[in-house]
């Protein structure tokens, strides 16, 4: 039996209920990115290339096939994001070793300096927001977001070993 007085009934949410979720979804979003994107405008880059420099970062070597996935982007686009991250010495593309048609990126140093400047904000704002939370609320929201996202994707998150340690400071 669901306790009257513990919120939001967890079998029906009301369209207030939703509505809010998405305007948190949309504000959060906009500040988590508001200083990357400042950044990214002095050297004129914008999002786009954040997030192929994050997915180039987090996953080296890492084909051009493989980040359209990811992005879903056209190969024009991803293009043009490429041409200027290359063109600006963040990132390498090289041939594959097995198969010379497949183009494979990594960041260059200077790309992995940018990366860690561009999300180290970022990260700040996903701790403190944890701590906040407590390490229930970072598993619930884990889940959320996994709702939120396409079935083929949530194979990219496995479930973790262990739950979520918080630590408070």
């Amino acid at each position: 039996m669901t306790d009257v007085k513990s919120g939001v009934n967890p079998l029906f949410l009301r369209e207030d209920d939703l509505r809010q979720g998405i305007e948190l979804l949309f504000f959060g979003y906009r500040d988590f990115t508001a200083e990357p994107d400042a950044m990214l405008a002095e050297i004129g880059l914008g999002r786009a290339h954040h997030r192929a420099i994050y997915f180039i970062g987090r996953n080296p070597g890492i084909s051009v096939t493989d980040l359209l996935g990811i992005l879903r982007i056209t190969k024009q686009s991803l293009s043009r994001v490429l041409g200027d991250l290359m063109d600006q010495g963040f990132v390498d593309q090289r041939q594959g070793t097995r198969d010379r048609r497949r183009r494979l990126l990594e960041l260059t140093e200077k790309g992995v300096e940018l990366e860690r400047r561009l999300s180290e904000n970022q990260r700040q704002r996903m701790a403190r927001a944890y701590r906040l939370a407590g390490a229930e609320a970072v598993e619930g929201f884990r889940r959320v977001m996994l709702g939120l996202i396409d079935d083929a994707d949530r194979s990219r998150f496995p479930a973790p070993a262990a739950p979520p340690r918080v630590v408070r400071r």
